[in-house]
């Protein structure tokens, strides 16, 4: 709804949630505000991001892979330093980031969300701290793409394709254009669609400024079309009612505006351009409390509120003057702790022209990921000998056991299987705080695991033990053992040596499974090589490194396999 209205209109806009919110704080309890409270106690801003999605957002200094920079790394420094306090960085999957902030993993989320009224319906929004636009893009080379009406023509008697990112503002936009008359094809990570273009998979991508600006230099087959369409507003959201917390972020936000301190960030990253002038305009008319969500979500328009607006502008003025002394100090034309800024000229830029190739990039990325193979190594090894134990009790259970029983572990095994290990991950790290269980990451990843594969070497523990001849046990049973010594005896040992092959090969897929825990913030092998591949487009390269790790990780497991197996006899004992 903000994006179609003209300019006079947003700051009218502006000036009146302004109000509602002024108002809103002014009524909220103390018992509304515990986010607030929270961060100051404990001197930390825990915010979420995804570093997935590349520059020049949040993504790995290329100097050090495993320190993240962008302008949101910078902008959430600035306003943690504003507020006397740390931030906290919580890399996320990108489409988690409001389920990260309704489970209390982290009181704040800023990574290029734009203002949706979906979204303000469940999480409160601050002013905004960007403007961006939706910049098409085409080859560069003569593909008849010159203008927005070219993509609706058909290619070679298809219909043209156009690559957005999933979940964007951009894919909303792709789809009212396109209609029936072309396609929009959906991707995880920003860069995904710029390449495919290049490579011709795709005839055109559209991208919000800031990748279009940051990227641009990487991708020179690459050219814009027109210019950019359907402003909007990066915000950064917290959880409703948390107006304590929004309070403090708006301040921040205003002041560091108001000082330059922004327009230094979007210049080093080479994002600062003519729509910022309207986001000065909204800090110079927030008055440090602008908010769009009591209006926007309700549907209304300025037209409906402006006369509310004028009318109550005296009591947002004195209401305004209750910042506090360095927010004064800072917007006469001072820094966050009230020294004057640094020049804009003296401001180092990022460099996003270099794109790594070949041997440098092995030099380059090789040591982060073999430290992120570590990860995967001990998510593996501390889960699998956790689901070995677990399967084979379900599968003693389920043979042995009471009949109730059998049925409940039956009743595990078939959800367990039936079920996706995501689901279960997302259930166990989003949804149980919701009843007061908060679980870490770590914790979290060794848990989905274990269940999972539980599940599946019950099934070949209960094949093994069914293979086992019955005579065995009646046997143990004749020479005057308990049923219970029996088993742990005599059955399940035998059961253990046939098993042998498939187990292996189920701890070879858990390997490769560890990827999956990436939705509870885990950063593994796979997670980082997709992190990397984003922010660098090195992807051969890293890719060939990945898959060097996995099999070096996975193939000693086989030699390993097949000597126990020998020595044990297995395959003799199989008639092999």
């Amino acid at each position: 709804m903000v994006n179609r209205l003209k300019g006079a209109q947003r700051l009218v806009f502006w000036a009146t949630v302004a109000l509602v919110n002024t108002t809103a704080l002014s009524m909220s309890s103390p018992a509304s505000s515990n986010d607030w409270q929270n961060v100051k106690s404990s001197g930390q801003l825990r915010w979420g991001g995804d570093t997935e999605g590349g520059g020049p957002y949040i993504y790995p200094d290329e100097t050090d892979p495993e320190k993240n920079i962008g302008f949101e790394v910078d902008l959430l420094d600035v306003v943690a330093k504003f507020l006397k306090i740390k931030p906290e960085f919580q890399p996320s999957q990108w489409d988690k980031l409001p389920d990260m902030l309704r489970s209390k993993k982290v009181t704040v989320i800023a990574n290029g969300l734009e203002f949706t009224s979906e979204r303000v319906d469940v999480m409160d929004a601050t002013i905004p701290y960007y403007v961006y636009g939706l910049q098409l893009l085409c080859p560069k080379r003569d593909t008849g793409c010159k203008s927005w009406a070219d993509l609706k023509k058909l290619k070679d008697g298809d219909k043209q394709k156009i690559g957005v990112l999933t979940g964007s503002a951009a894919e909303t936009e792709a789809a009212k254009f396109c209609g029936e008359a072309c396609s929009v094809v959906t991707y995880d990570g920003n860069t995904d669609s710029m390449r495919e273009v290049e490579t011709g998979k795709l005839d055109a991508t559209l991208q919000d400024t800031p990748i279009a600006a940051f990227y641009g230099p990487r991708f020179p087959q690459l050219v814009p079309i027109g210019d950019p369409i359907a402003p909007g507003y990066y915000v950064m959201y917290v959880r409703k009612g948390e107006a304590d917390l929004l309070k403090k972020l708006n301040e921040a936000l205003v002041v560091l505006t108001r000082s330059g301190e922004l327009e230094r960030i979007y210049r080093k990253y080479g994002i600062w351009n003519k729509y910022q002038d309207e986001l000065r305009q909204i800090h110079a008319n927030a008055r440090f409390f602008g908010l769009f969500n009591a209006v926007a979500a309700s549907g209304s328009g300025p037209a409906d509120v402006a006369g509310d607006a004028v009318a109550n502008a005296v009591a947002v003025t004195q209401l305004a003057g209750e910042a506090s002394a360095t927010t004064a100090t800072a917007a006469a034309g001072g820094g966050p702790a009230g020294q004057p800024a640094a020049p804009i000229a003296d401001l180092e830029k990022v460099e996003t022209s270099t794109r790594k190739t070949g041997w440098a990039v092995v030099e380059t990325y090789a040591p982060v990921l073999i430290k992120s193979a570590g990860m995967t190594v001990v998510l593996s090894v501390i889960s699998f000998p956790l689901a070995i134990l677990i399967g084979l009790l379900v599968a003693i259970g389920r043979l042995y056991g009471p009949k109730p029983a059998r049925l409940v572990l039956a009743t595990y095994v078939e959800f367990i299987r039936g079920t996706p290990m995501m689901l279960q991950l997302y259930f166990i790290f989003f949804f149980l705080p919701e009843v007061g269980i908060n679980i870490d990451p770590f914790t979290t990843a060794i848990m989905g695991l274990a269940i999972n594969y539980s599940a599946y070497e019950s099934e070949i523990y209960r094949a093994g033990l069914q293979s086992v001849p019955a005579g065995q046990m009646e046997a143990a049973l004749a020479l005057g053992m308990s049923r219970s010594q029996a088993i742990r005896r005599i059955i399940v040992p035998q059961a253990v040596r046939m098993v042998i092959p498939p187990v292996v090969s189920d701890f070879i897929a858990l390997f490769k499974d560890t990827s999956v825990c990436s939705v509870v913030t885990i950063v593994e092998l796979t997670k980082r090589f997709t992190v990397l591949s984003q922010s660098t487009q090195a992807t051969i390269e890293l890719m060939l490194i990945t898959a060097i790790l996995y099999l070096l990780m996975s193939y000693p497991l086989s030699l390993a396999a097949r000597r126990i197996e020998a020595k044990l006899g297995v395959g003799q004992h199989l008639g092999a």
